[in-house]
């Protein structure tokens, strides 16, 4: 038996991942970020970059996470406003202009079309002259909590799952240096989660990808390290670190002990985090920045490779420009001015924390040895089980809040009558009008001949077992769309509807 707390970077990584974790090399410091046009959003990530970002983190908007062309009828109010709008290979190309992106490391927020878009990337850095084996970033690819937690799905999930394990196989020979998945319990705690169930639900969707992968005949070693996860900082200062801790050791001994990995980097966890939006409150504004600075520090105190902190005016609207420097340089003022990042877990040995952390470790292994007797995931969110936990632990904190015994603050104690206005930012109108006359254009530019050739392709394969991941690639680059792309693919595997 090994011992639970042990040094950082030693198995089973509970004080974290590197030995001297933050004295070699800061987490990656992301901001979050995607709106309206592609011209707009690089104007952004190139201010961000000027100002200490060392990270792109892309949002997209909701068409395009569900796999339809900005023209398509759905989309209407709806192109560019929860991120950017991506039709077309040409969409991603306007994104990154002057963006090298052998340069920067970048993760896009995205999971039904993942396999596209990171066609359209590759795509666009081979077209930079990049030597795409070295791009570095992550696609998140998720699929499986869109089920559990946030809806943007298209495919049943079988089929779903057939997409990601093709992306793995595909990424593990050309793109070596990419991370295939980011497997978020962000999403299922913003849904309303425990800190527990947040642990617990992440791993069993993670315990799905690998078991689907070593059934595809992946190697486990061959893809695990590339496997990185995306969790929440929420409001419990303690447990949240508590909660990163025990996430670390309970993966190190479910990758050793269960799938047998033998390489080290496959039994460490490597995890993004971002702050808590659902904690974010239009009341008083200003007391936001104090929300995300202490969800940050948690980030860090409990060992994160990469962190995004929120802005102070999400609530209200996208963050405007002033919003996200200051997200920005709350971050900046951790890694710099703190003093935290001086040794490498400076939370270990506390009792209080090393008790929370093996409780949370024990409560989430309770989870997933009851999600085992059920089956796995699949059988999981098929009888609505994991979905009902989330509901039910959602519920029973909206009651406490509503009772008065969970203060938020503002909202059900030290209210103001008198609210102060901020400035707010606004989407032009007219960027849905543009972007729909560039698809357009897109479509008449092209061969439509060969396009059509491809799309047909890629259909048939789907029928088959053949990887798509190529096919999806040489597709994309004859600028057939990201819609078109999908309807090839609904048409094989069809659309997943939730149970009533």
């Amino acid at each position: 038996m090994s011992d639970p707390l042990g040094k950082p970077g030693h198995f089973p990584y509970t004080r974290g991942i590197y030995p001297d974790m933050y004295r070699g090399r800061l987490w990656t410091i992301r901001q979050y970020a995607g709106f309206g046009s592609a011209e707009e959003s690089n104007r952004r990530y190139r201010y961000l970059l000027s100002q200490g970002t060392t990270g792109l983190s892309v949002a997209f908007d909701l068409p395009t996470q569900m796999g339809m062309d900005s023209d398509h009828p759905l989309a209407a109010g709806e192109v560019g406003r929860t991120g950017v709008a991506i039709s077309s290979l040409a969409d991603l190309e306007r994104l990154f202009q002057d963006i090298p992106l052998d340069q920067v490391s970048t993760s896009m927020t995205i999971n039904s079309t993942a396999a596209i878009l990171l066609a359209f990337y590759v795509l666009v850095a081979r077209r930079q002259g990049a030597d795409v084996r070295k791009l570095s970033g992550t696609v998140q690819n998720d699929i499986l909590k869109e089920y559990i937690a946030r809806g943007t799905y298209i495919y049943p999930p079988r089929a779903s799952m057939r997409i990601v394990t093709d992306l793995f196989a595909w990424a593990q020979r050309e793109l070596p240096e990419w991370n295939t998945i980011s497997i978020s319990g962000y999403h299922i705690r913003e849904a309303g989660s425990t800190a527990v169930q947040e642990v617990a639900f992440t791993f069993a969707n993670a315990i799905a990808y690998i078991e689907a992968a070593l059934t595809a005949g992946l190697a486990i070693d061959d893809f695990a390290p590339r496997l990185s996860f995306f969790f929440n900082a929420h409001s419990n200062f303690l447990e949240e670190i508590a909660k990163f801790r025990a996430a670390r050791r309970l993966y190190a001994n479910l990758m050793r002990d269960r799938f047998g990995a033998r390489n080290p980097k496959s039994m460490m966890l490597r995890f993004h985090v971002q702050t808590a939006g659902s904690t974010l409150t239009a009341q008083q504004p200003d007391v936001n920045v104090i929300r995300t600075s202490l969800q940050a520090l948690s980030a860090v105190l409990g060992g994160a490779q990469s962190l995004h902190t929120n802005s102070r005016d999400e609530a209200l609207a996208l963050p405007t420009e002033e919003s996200a420097r200051l997200a920005l340089r709350t971050q900046q003022i951790i890694a710099h001015e703190s003093g935290v990042t001086n040794t490498a877990d400076p939370m270990g040995g506390s009792e209080y924390i090393e008790d929370l952390t093996a409780a949370i470790e024990r409560g989430a292994q309770e989870y997933l040895d009851r999600i085992a007797d059920m089956g796995g995931t699949l059988q999981a969110i098929e009888r609505g089980f994991i979905q009902g936990e989330i509901q039910n632990a959602a519920f029973e904190f909206q009651k406490a809040i509503e009772r008065g015994e969970s203060v938020v603050v503002g909202v059900n104690r030290f209210r103001m009558e008198e609210q102060r206005k901020i400035p707010t930012f606004r989407l032009d109108p007219a960027i849905e009008r543009t972007q729909i006359e560039r698809l357009r254009q897109i479509r008449a530019g092209r061969n439509g001949k060969t396009t059509e050739e491809h799309l047909e392709r890629l259909e048939q394969a789907a029928r088959g077992q053949e990887n798509l991941m190529p096919l999806i690639l040489a597709a994309a680059a004859d600028y057939a769309t990201l819609g078109e792309i999908s309807d090839r693919l609904r048409s094989v595997f069809g659309e997943y509807r939730e149970a009533a």
